[in-house]
């Protein structure tokens, strides 16, 4: 008898974590994209994640920067975009994709500040870390990964 019980517990203890397990963490989707690919994905304005600047194209390509979770995100950036000092709430690591970003950490911008970038350099934008950028002629291509939400604000406006 005692055997007849543990079976049921068991397999009931199993599918309740099943379930648990389920609903702590969402299923990571496979994705292999070529470039021609996300090229043809969705691109909307200047969405989460971004400074918000007129003309930039945010194209989500893993995870929700409004939720809670990993997420990333392509920005491309006009050419001769200024972006000034900012901060995001979440910590993020980046990945110029293509053109020169050109990056710096402060509460103002100041053009002696900025390092070029070329396509290949990595950069980090520690939580609620003031930073800015712009781009030169060719405009840019970032890769942004970090743990949302995420969110963007301006330092001016935080003064305020």
């Amino acid at each position: 008898m005692r055997r007849l019980l543990r079976a049921p517990v068991a397999v009931a203890c199993a599918a309740w974590l099943c379930v648990v397990e389920g609903h702590a963490q969402p299923r990571t989707v496979r994705q292999r994209l070529t470039p021609a690919e996300l090229d043809a994905r969705d691109r909307g304005g200047a969405g989460a994640g971004t400074s918000g600047v007129a003309g930039i194209q945010t194209t989500v390509l893993h995870g929700d920067p409004t939720r809670a979770g990993l997420y990333t995100i392509l920005l491309r950036v006009p050419p001769s975009t200024r972006i000034e000092a900012h901060v995001h709430p979440d910590d993020r690591v980046a990945t110029v994709i293509s053109g020169t970003w050109y990056f710096g950490y402060g509460e103002r911008f100041d053009e002696r500040e900025l390092r070029a970038l070329p396509a290949g350099s990595f950069y980090t934008e520690p939580p609620n870390d003031p930073h800015f950028a712009r781009t030169g002629p060719a405009g840019a291509v970032v890769e942004i990964t970090g743990y949302g939400p995420t969110g963007t604000t301006y330092v001016e406006q935080a003064a305020h």
